[in-house]
């Protein structure tokens, strides 16, 4: 069997049809809003922070700045490991090897990639992923 063939094969047999792809594109695009979105968020606090004095122990505007900084800037993070895990899915799927665990090669059920399109894993190997 050529490559072609065989790849061919390897996306028909993986539920990697229009509405995944669609999903991760929408999934992405939520997910670069929320980055644009939080970077603002953390660029204003930052400036606010800069007109009250450094002391956020006695000073209780400048504790909430800090806390609401740090909040924002722990979901960034996240956001920004969401969105590699949603561009690495992406490239599955063009690839034609999305929707199989890449533990086992099962296919992963349609209602897992529903609930979780950057899913890499079926839910028997999902706990297995940490290193």
């Amino acid at each position: 069997m050529d490559k072609a063939s065989e790849n061919a094969g390897a996306a028909a047999a993986a539920p990697a049809d229009a509405k995944f792809g669609q999903l991760l594109d929408e999934k992405i695009a939520e997910a670069r809003a929320q980055i644009h979105r939080l970077t603002l968020d953390i660029q204003e606090a930052t400036l606010a922070a800069k007109d009250f004095p450094a002391d956020d122990e006695h000073d209780p505007e400048g504790s909430t700045l800090t806390l609401e900084r740090a909040r924002e800037v722990t979901l960034l993070e996240s956001t920004e490991e969401a969105l590699g895990e949603l561009l690495a899915a992406k490239v599955r799927f063009d690839a034609g090897t999305y929707g199989r665990c890449e533990k086992c090669g099962k296919v992963i059920p349609d209602e897992r990639l529903e609930a979780r399109p950057e899913a890499r894993f079926c839910m028997e190997h999902a706990g297995s992923r940490r290193h």
